[in-house]
């Protein structure tokens, strides 16, 4: 548990409460050790932010010593805890001025958003009309860093179209709670969101569909749109996960190339949710060329190790009554069309993993067998994350039971959220270390985007909290009574939030 005054989200692995205040004023100036410039762009951020609440702007300068000058924010890498990561900081308020040290940026920028947090919620408006003189903030020393190095969102935009300025917003509010992965679903049965400059029909034919009263409805995003968005995230400490579905749910992608099905088609890109038959066809070569030609170009755009490749709700229908399928069965010698799911998988994933990248795929994969350097996503249960593990892979956890915030708050509310243990009690020793973290899920089949704010909050501080604290400084008591501090500043960051449970719900 952590001091009741100092209502920081998600909550620090130390605190320790200090004599006194610092009071803040225009004055104030943001420093950066000479010998640590490496923080300066993260010192900067702060700059900006209590500009654009403020209208003030704040002298940014570097300074020889590593203490600063009196009544200074300062960065620096001097005395930072090694033992923290790169994630980790050491953030010390006292009357004299604030440090904010740590051995990498992510850290600094963590240290950054916890310091926010101890200033008033104005601080994180964008009116320009705050009066940041007088500002207090209490006199506290915080050890702080993550349990899981893998904490993260999936924004589902194929359901429902999302524009760059809401997929930017949501990268800000997931690292203001540290948050670090944005799962970004870009290719689905109704809409493919990608600008492939190989295949245009992708989008020209995937990107839009008929809804059921009549009207063109859908979007995709431009490279220079993608771009744009991976470095506005890299600036925040976001490293972008695309996904694109594979082997099912393709409709979309049919509709553009139906010569990558079984049945040759035509299709139309869906309009309406479930799973469908139609897939791509692991028989074809073609289809092979086809998909290693647009990862090569998602590579080009994500420059993160991992790319996700769905995997997951594949019908084999098709592929039992398709000649070139039964061809590939036998020719590889497969068992059945399970196996052919992992055949298409680890062919994939080998075509990755020579290009230096890593796959994932959803718990469904792991039904056909994996190589080892396939991540697995369990969400249908636990059980698909203790499977994987004991398998020899590194997993994520989001289990629906938790993390599928498209749920109703009636079945799966506030503390519910809370209760999540990301780490499974059947592992013990070596085996825990490949449960790189977990993610809250966003499937937008039935939430379009002014929808979202009201499913992913106040939720998602429940979520950052299981993923970044440590399960000794858990409580929900103590949680909820931070989160209630909370509300003014999600006001402030323009989120319109929802209730924490049906009981509470308006």
């Amino acid at each position: 548990m952590i001091d009741g005054s100092i209502q920081v989200v998600p909550a620090p692995s130390r605190i320790r409460i200090q004599d006194g205040a610092f009071t803040f004023s225009p004055d104030s100036m943001v420093t950066v050790d000479r010998r640590s410039r490496e923080l300066r762009t993260v010192a900067a951020s702060l700059v900006d932010r209590i500009e654009m609440a403020s209208g003030v702007r704040m002298d940014l300068a570097e300074h020889p010593a590593a203490d600063g000058p009196a009544g200074s924010i300062l960065y620096t890498t001097d005395g930072s805890d090694s033992l923290l990561g790169p994630e980790g900081y050491v953030l010390d308020v006292r009357p004299a001025g604030i440090q904010l040290r740590a051995s990498h940026p992510a850290g600094a920028f963590y240290a950054t958003q916890t310091l926010r947090q101890l200033f008033p919620p104005e601080i994180d408006g964008s009116s320009a009309t705050a009066d940041p003189r007088g500002w207090v903030l209490p006199a506290v020393r915080i050890h702080d860093s993550p349990r899981f190095h893998w904490r993260g969102m999936l924004l589902d935009c194929c359901r429902h179209f999302m524009t760059v300025e809401f997929v930017k917003r949501y990268i800000d509010l997931l690292s203001y709670y540290k948050l670090n992965r944005f799962h970004w679903h870009l290719t689905e049965d109704q809409g493919w969101r990608i600008e492939i400059e190989k295949y245009p029909e992708l989008t020209q034919v995937g990107a839009w569909r008929m809804e059921p009263g009549g009207e063109r409805y859908g979007g995709y995003y431009t490279r220079s749109q993608i771009r744009d968005v991976v470095e506005y995230a890299l600036e925040r400490h976001v490293t972008v996960v695309p996904e694109i579905e594979m082997p099912g749910h393709a409709t979309a992608a049919l509709a553009a190339h139906p010569e990558l099905s079984c049945s040759g088609g035509p299709f139309s890109v869906a309009s309406g949710w479930g799973i469908f038959d139609d897939v791509f066809c692991a028989g074809k070569d073609a289809t092979f060329d086809f998909l290693q030609n647009v990862l090569t170009e998602v590579m080009e755009l994500f420059p993160g190790n991992y790319v996700h490749i769905g995997g997951d709700e594949c019908p084999k229908e098709r592929w039992r009554t398709c000649a070139d399928c039964q061809r590939r069965v036998a020719d590889e010698a497969l068992e059945d069309e399970a196996g052919l799911q992992g055949y298409f998988v680890r062919r994939i994933a080998a075509f990755l993993h020579d290009r230096g990248r890593r796959l994932i795929g959803w718990d469904e994969i792991l039904e056909g067998g994996l190589p080892p350097s396939a991540t697995v996503q369990s969400w249908r249960s636990m059980n698909g994350a203790v499977e994987a593990v004991t398998s020899g892979h590194d997993v994520i956890v989001s289990p629906i039971s938790h993390a599928y915030f498209d749920a109703d708050i009636a079945t799966t509310d506030l503390r519910k959220v809370y209760s999540f243990e990301p780490m499974p009690g059947e592992l013990a020793g070596s085996e825990r270390s490949r449960v790189l973290g977990g993610e809250c899920n966003m499937w937008t089949e039935r939430t379009p985007q002014e929808t979202v704010d009201r499913k992913m909050f106040p939720r998602l501080l429940a979520m950052s909290e299981c993923l970044w604290s440590q399960s000794e400084n858990k409580g929900f008591h103590d949680f909820h009574h931070r989160l209630q501090h909370h509300y003014q500043r999600l006001t402030e960051l323009g989120v319109d939030y929802g209730a924490e449970s049906a009981d509470s719900a308006v």
